[in-house]
């Protein structure tokens, strides 16, 4: 079978063919590999939850307000104000600066093996699936050429997004996010499976 193009890009100096390479085994060939839109992207539950965080941010910040400016107000009311401010403003825009971290250091790859993602911020993980005994794979394909592939049944609701402090506690399932041309990464996996 002919390798796929690379649809991926390359950031500090690393590109996704090299990443994925670097793990391959021996008589392992590498099929496709890539990564995840880059920057500061918006997901559908941002319709939910930017009204959210504004709300709760601008509620935090002006009860600390009141809290500080009032004479004589208890110094624990400050205290109790601070972490509820911080999460506002990671709601606010946190998130997103977490979230095109997390994006800028993950690779993806399919070989004739396996599926391989590498990620991590403050250490490099790899998560891999023999591409064999896949028994549920999802195509996401959305209009503008882009979208994801799952790999596994979503255990997760669908108004939740990594932005929510607590939600990396939430079981789900490995995928490749946002990635460019899903489709033909999605042929390429259903013929990697009936390699032989």
């Amino acid at each position: 079978m002919a390798s796929t193009p690379n649809l991926g890009g390359r950031i500090h100096g690393e590109s996704a063919g090299s990443v994925i390479a670097s793990e391959l085994g021996a008589g392992e060939r590498l099929l496709w590999s890539g990564r995840p839109a880059q920057g500061i992207v918006l997901r559908p539950s941002d319709a939910f939850l930017i009204p959210f965080s504004l709300l709760w941010g601008g509620f935090a910040m002006f009860w600390e307000y009141l809290v500080v400016t009032t004479a004589r107000a208890p110094f624990f009311f400050m205290l109790w104000g601070i972490p509820f401010v911080c999460m506002g403003l990671h709601l606010i825009f946190g998130r997103f600066l977490l979230d095109a971290k997390q994006r800028s250091n993950t690779f993806y790859g399919v070989t004739n093996q396996r599926i391989i993602i590498v990620s991590g911020i403050s250490s490099r993980k790899i998560k891999s699936l023999n591409v064999r005994t896949l028994s549920d794979v999802s195509l996401d394909e959305k209009a503008g050429g882009t979208g994801s592939i799952t790999f596994g049944p979503s255990t997760s609701p669908s108004w939740l997004s990594s932005g929510i402090p607590g939600h990396a506690m939430l079981p789900s399932p490995p995928a490749f996010d946002m990635i460019e041309h899903p489709r033909t990464v999605f042929d390429v996996i259903r013929k990697a499976q009936t390699m032989t």
